[in-house]
């Protein structure tokens, strides 16, 4: 009468295992989902292959940014994306001093100051894109918004981000 029926146990036995590693998995997953590294590259690269000198800014939901002249990586709580350039080589253009005039220079010209008032030529221009893409392109704070800006200065043509 008071007969335990073996194969309940098991059963019973199995279900809680399941259970437990199902909840497992659950507690590890994400609670949001990555951040957009795709739009953010898809904005730049519009601007950055135009033909004419153009500015756009894209709002960003992430906690961390990485930005080298060939690619756009995010961070946040839902793990990290990274998007690749296919267009022009990007300027990144670090949010802050660096310790450099050159990159406040770029500072300025992204924030909208014209090229000819910000550099002596176009060949000053160019140096100093040329530095800010060797530097070490380590992550960074996210600002909440990306600004892209396209500047044209005599024959030089560059694309500064940040």
């Amino acid at each position: 009468m008071f007969e335990t029926n073996l194969d309940a146990t098991y059963a019973w036995l199995g279900l809680a295992a399941v259970s437990v590693a199902t909840a497992g998995v659950a507690a590890t997953l994400p609670a949001s989902p990555p951040p957009d590294a795709a739009g953010v590259a898809h904005t730049v690269e519009t601007v950055a292959d135009g033909e004419y000198p153009a500015t756009a800014e894209h709002g960003i939901a992430a906690d961390r940014i990485r930005l080298t002249p060939r690619s756009i990586s995010l961070g946040g709580e839902g793990g990290s994306a990274r998007a690749p350039l296919h267009g022009p080589r990007i300027t990144p253009v670090p949010t802050g001093r660096r310790g450099g005039a050159g990159d406040d220079r770029l500072r300025r010209v992204l924030e909208g100051v014209p090229p000819g008032a910000a550099f002596d030529g176009p060949d000053a221009l160019s140096a100093a894109a040329e530095r800010a893409r060797a530097v070490d392109h380590g992550w960074r704070s996210a600002p909440e918004r990306l600004t892209v800006r396209r500047v044209h200065y005599g024959g030089v043509h560059v694309t500064l981000v940040g």
